[in-house]
C-alpha cells in the first residue's frame, strides 16, 4: 500500500481547498448571471400613514400627500426638430414620475420621454436637475430615467404595492403634474380591472386599471396609490373626446413594472422574442380577400434574415403576372389557438429569446406545423 506523509496530506488538503474555493466562486458568478436582476425598490408600507381603517378619509388623503408627494417628480423633456424653413426649434413636453430608489432611478411612462434629447426633473419649484434615460419599453409604455445630479436632501422613495390584489370600488389616489401644476392630488376609486388598452406602438398592455380619479395631460407616468400609500399603478392614458379628464383614466399595473424595471436598469431594454413578421388579422380581411379560415393571423411581410424567414414561412408575394399571392395564415403556436394578433403577442410573451416553437399555419389549403427559433428583430415596434 502506498502511504502518504503528513506533509503530502497537508499539501493535498491545501490544493483541494483552493480548488473548492475556485469552483464555488465560479458557480456563484455564473448563478448570479443566470438569476434575474432585482431592483432595490421598496415594497414596505411607508411610515407616517395611519391605518386607513382607523383614520378619516380626509386624514388619509392628507397623510399620503404629505408623506409621498416629495417622491413624485415633474419630468421635463426637450427634443429638437427642423421646421419647414430649416430652423431648429425646441419641442417641450412634460409628465410625471416616481422616485423608486436612493440611486435616483425614476419610473415614468415611455411616451413621456420618447424622442427626448434632453431631460430635466423638478421636485416642485423652479430648481431643475439634469436626468438621463436608463431604459424604456414601448410595449408596456414604461421607462426608467435617472438623476445625473442629486438634490441635497435625501430622496423620498415611492413604495410599490401589489396590483394583483385589487378590487373594484377600492379607494385610489393619484399625484402628478397635470398641465404643469406641481404635485396635484386627486382621489377616486378603482372603476374597473383587466381593461384592454394599447401602447402607442399598438401593442396591448395587459390588465390595465381603470379609475375615476382625475387624470389629465401631465399626470402621465405618475403614481396611482392605494389607501396605504403603496403605488399600485402608473397613470398612463385617459379616455376623453375633449382630451381632458372625463373620469375614465387608465394605469399600467405596478406588477408589470416590478417585472421589467430590473431588466431596464440592468440592460436598458426588454428582450422579447419575435417572429420577424408584420401581420393582418384574418377577421379584418373578410370583405377584401377570400381565406380558408374565419380567424387567424395572415403573414403580410417577413423580415429578411429573421426567424420566420429562416424557418421558410411565407408572406404576400407577387407572381410574374403581377398577381398577389396570399401568404401563410398562422392559426396556432404549440397547439395553442391564435385567432388574432393580440393572441399572437400573448403567446410569444410566454417565451424567451432562443426558444423554439411549433407554428401551425395554413398554406394553400394544407395545415402545416413549422419549427421556428425565436430571436430578436431590429424593428421591434412594427414586427411580431
Amino acid at each position: 500500500m502506498y502511504r502518504l506523509s503528513a506533509r503530502q496530506i497537508l499539501m493535498i488538503a491545501l490544493i483541494s481547498g483552493l480548488f473548492a474555493a475556485g469552483v464555488v466562486a465560479v458557480v456563484d458568478r455564473v448563478s448570479n448571471r443566470l438569476q434575474p436582476a432585482r431592483a432595490a425598490y421598496s415594497e414596505s408600507t411607508p411610515s407616517g400613514i395611519s391605518d386607513p381603517a382607523s383614520a378619516s378619509d380626509e386624514q388619509n388623503n392628507i397623510e399620503i400627500y404629505r408623506t409621498l408627494s416629495p417622491g413624485v417628480v415633474n419630468v421635463h423633456s426637450t427634443s429638437y426638430a427642423r421646421d419647414f424653413f430649416g430652423v431648429v426649434e425646441p419641442q417641450e413636453g412634460s409628465g410625471s414620475g416616481s422616485v423608486i430608489d436612493q440611486s435616483g432611478n425614476i419610473l415614468t411612462n415611455y411616451h413621456v420621454i420618447e424622442g427626448a434629447q434632453k431631460l430635466a426633473v423638478s421636485f416642485g419649484g423652479q430648481k431643475n436637475y439634469a436626468a438621463k434615460v436608463v431604459g424604456g419599453d414601448p410595449d408596456t409604455d414604461l421607462a426608467v430615467i435617472k438623476l445625473i445630479e442629486m438634490p441635497k436632501e435625501p430622496l423620498t422613495i415611492i413604495p410599490l404595492g401589489d396590483s394583483d390584489k385589487l378590487a373594484v370600488g377600492q379607494k385610489v389616489l393619484a399625484i402628478g403634474n397635470p398641465f404643469g401644476m406641481d404635485r396635484t392630488l386627486t382621489t377616486g376609486v378603482i372603476s374597473g380591472l383587466q381593461r384592454p388598452i394599447r401602447a402607442r406602438n399598438g401593442r396591448p398592455i395587459e390588465g390595465a386599471i381603470q379609475t375615476d380619479a382625475s387624470i389629465n395631460p401631465g399626470n402621465s407616468g405618475g403614481p396611482l396609490f392605494d389607501s396605504h400609500g403603496r403605488m399600485i399603478g402608473i397613470n398612463s392614458q385617459i379616455l376623453s373626446p375633449s382630451g381632458a379628464s372625463a373620469g375614465v383614466g387608465f394605469a399600467v399595473p405596478v406588477n408589470i413594472a416590478k417585472r421589467i424595471v430590473p431588466e431596464l436598469v440592468r440592460s436598458g431594454e426588454i428582450r422579447r422574442p419575435k417572429l420577424g413578421i408584420s401581420t393582418r388579422d384574418v377577421e379584418t380581411l373578410k370583405t377584401q380577400v377570400e381565406l380558408p379560415v374565419s380567424d387567424g393571423v395572415l403573414i403580410w411581410q417577413i423580415a429578411p434574415g429573421g426567424p420566420a424567414a429562416n424557418a421558410g414561412l411565407r408572406g404576400l408575394t407577387q407572381t410574374e403576372n403581377g398577381d398577389v399571392e396570399v401568404g401563410d395564415v398562422i392559426v396556432g403556436i404549440d397547439s395553442e389557438k391564435v385567432a388574432n394578433t393580440d393572441e399572437l403577442y400573448r403567446i410569444l410573451n410566454k417565451h424567451g429569446v432562443g426558444d423554439q416553437v411549433q407554428v401551425q399555419i395554413l398554406r394553400n389549403g394544407r395545415r402545416l406545423s413549422v419549427p421556428v427559433r425565436l430571436t430578436e428583430t431590429p424593428d421591434t415596434r412594427r414586427r411580431q
